[in-house]
């Protein structure tokens, strides 16, 4: 299934025309060079590091991110988007071709894809949501499927999409502020559900210790029934000791995965039981008649309490979910 990207021409939109005219996207950082051959983030981010090394780590992580997506993650017939915000019309086309290296669009945007523009659509025929979700300030960004079909639409019939596209009121910009903490939301899900399994460990040894414990988390293989250690101490000497099972999957946990978790544990232990998958319900009954203080955290506990936690986290446990904190009026 084909992607949906937002391309911007600077923040300004200087270089909207010239994508126009040489038919292609364009995006930065020139000095890490031609990309073509580099397949893996890890890679971009070394060059990252090396061109730039006095650059933060999140800094890094950030241009690693949007680098390795423009070269590597869009694909021939993706979809691609670019704003030209003096005029307020979004630009609608189809990637061409393969990444290249060339200043041909501008010497500053050295990092190429070919587009066929297909047309345009002004800002006004879409709706408060749609333009609220293309109005990320970052260089690159996915959109998603619903903004995209509206995008296409619009395109289309000219005519706006949704009758709120045009006249905003305050309860649709009410509407909107509870949409855009919705949207927030699952997105960080997404980002959080997209970890390697052992930076989800990291994850929630990092958000252990922004509560006051210090961690020890295990090696990969075996580990009889627990990821990470919790403890005053780091040792699992003093009180309390949390011992902590983390299941980075999809299929949801039963009562028989929580019955084997708890098997292992001494009288004194609390447990917590991590599953991005989630629980059954006969795995929450079980868990509440559990012979020692057990917690079972799914997916979207585990992103309310790294919300809850995020200015405590220290900056390895940060730099896992790139995080900004925004703004809103408060509605009364």
């Amino acid at each position: 299934m084909s992607k949906s990207w937002m391309v911007r021409a600077e923040r300004d939109g200087r270089l909207f025309d010239a994508f126009k005219e040489e038919s292609a996207v364009a995006i930065g950082w020139n000095e890490v060079g031609d990309l073509s051959n580099v397949k893996t983030r890890k890679a971009i981010s070394d060059l990252v590091t090396a061109t730039w090394p006095e650059t933060k780590l999140q800094s890094v992580a950030m241009v690693a991110g949007q680098l390795h997506r423009f070269v590597n993650e869009i694909d021939v017939g993706d979809m691609v988007v670019t704003y030209n915000p003096s005029r307020r019309v979004y630009m609608i086309g189809e990637i061409a071709g393969p990444y290249r290296y060339d200043t041909l669009v501008d010497p500053e945007d050295a990092q190429v894809r070919p587009v066929h523009w297909q047309g345009e659509v002004s800002r006004d025929l879409l709706s408060v949501e749609s333009r609220n979700s293309l109005g990320a300030i970052s260089t690159l960004f996915r959109i998603s499927n619903d903004v995209a079909a509206e995008l296409k639409k619009a395109m289309v019939s000219g005519q706006p999409v949704k009758p709120e596209a045009v006249a905003t009121t305050d309860a649709t910009e009410d509407d909107l502020f509870k949409s855009m903490e919705s949207r927030a939301h699952e997105f960080i899900k997404d980002k959080v559900n997209a970890l390697a399994w052992d930076d989800m460990q990291e994850l929630v040894a990092g958000l252990l210790r922004s509560l006051g414990y210090k961690t020890r988390v295990s090696d990969a293989g075996p580990d009889r029934g627990k990821d990470i250690v919790a403890s005053p101490d780091g040792f699992g000497f003093e009180s309390p000791r949390i011992v902590v099972e983390v299941k980075h999957r999809k299929g949801t946990m039963g009562a028989p995965d929580v019955r084997s978790f708890l098997g292992g544990r001494h009288p004194q232990d609390k447990g917590l039981y991590v599953s991005t998958g989630g629980f059954t319900r006969e795995a929450r009954y079980e868990a509440e008649r559990a012979n020692i203080p057990l917690a079972l955290m799914d997916l979207d506990d585990l992103v309310k309490s790294l919300l809850e936690q995020y200015g405590k986290l220290d900056l390895e446990a940060q730099q896992l979910v790139p995080l900004k904190r925004i703004f809103v009026p408060a509605w009364t």
